[in-house]
């Protein structure tokens, strides 16, 4: 796949062409900007649970999109780290930010006729949580957390869950995820993948998964996704 060199989204024509009816996005790095309130909640729950010493943060983010017990165990890290991780998560949530672009691109879908839901890393509650707090929660048919499916992501559990909530065919979705776990998650799920870039995330990594089309902001997803028949 090409990387694209301009604002538009890096697309195949299957994609352009497709009928789609629903949208599946991830939480953290793709609607809403809290990587300064994960670190700061990272850093506490180290320094509670392991002690002094730099938390490996860094290393933290480049598991995300998968389950925090999952996260804990491949770093080797104390399954304990959780209580406090969420405590100060929801201490911070007041300092999450949405990206530019959501809410416009959320409105958008909406009056095309297009179903929404989230699948996140994030237990069901927090993100739920989390998106209320914002004000955003109205916009998504189901929120789905990482707890209320038997295998996380990078399983494609939690997509289907979602397709199974939206009563939608796999072929007529899309999944938009800032990390290769969700784009695996959609693979498996026979699922088109698009790969989230306005974060930031490790470019070359992302796109060594294969997504489907690359987004460089929220809005290039609208070319993907145009009015329902009848909607």
């Amino acid at each position: 796949m090409t990387v694209p060199s301009t604002d538009r989204p890096d697309t195949t024509a299957g994609l352009l062409t497709a009928t789609r009816t629903a949208v599946v996005f991830d939480l953290d790095g793709v609607i809403v900007d809290s990587f300064a309130v994960m670190r700061e909640a990272f850093a506490v729950a180290y320094a509670e649970i392991v002690g002094d010493g730099p938390a490996p943060f860094e290393e933290y983010v480049r598991h995300q999109g998968r389950y925090f017990p999952d996260i804990m165990r491949i770093m080797g890290l104390p399954r304990e780290m959780e209580e406090p991780f969420v405590r100060e998560s929801y201490r911070l949530a007041h300092r999450v930010e949405v990206f530019d672009g959501i809410v416009q691109l959320l409105l958008t879908l909406r009056v095309r006729g297009l179903r929404l839901a989230v699948a996140t890393g994030k237990s069901g509650e927090r993100a739920r949580s989390l998106l209320h707090g914002l004000g955003l929660l109205p916009f998504f048919a189901h929120v789905i957390g990482s707890d209320e499916v038997a295998r996380p992501k990078p399983a494609p559990d939690i997509v289907l869950r979602a397709l199974e909530l939206l009563d939608v065919a796999p072929d007529r979705a899309i999944m938009v995820g800032d990390a290769p776990t969700d784009l695996f998650s959609a693979r498996d799920a026979g699922v088109a993948s698009a790969a989230a870039l306005w974060v930031g995330p490790d470019e070359e990594q992302l796109l060594a998964a294969g997504p489907d089309a690359v987004l460089r902001r929220p809005l290039d997803l609208l070319a993907l996704c145009p009015a329902v028949p009848g909607a």
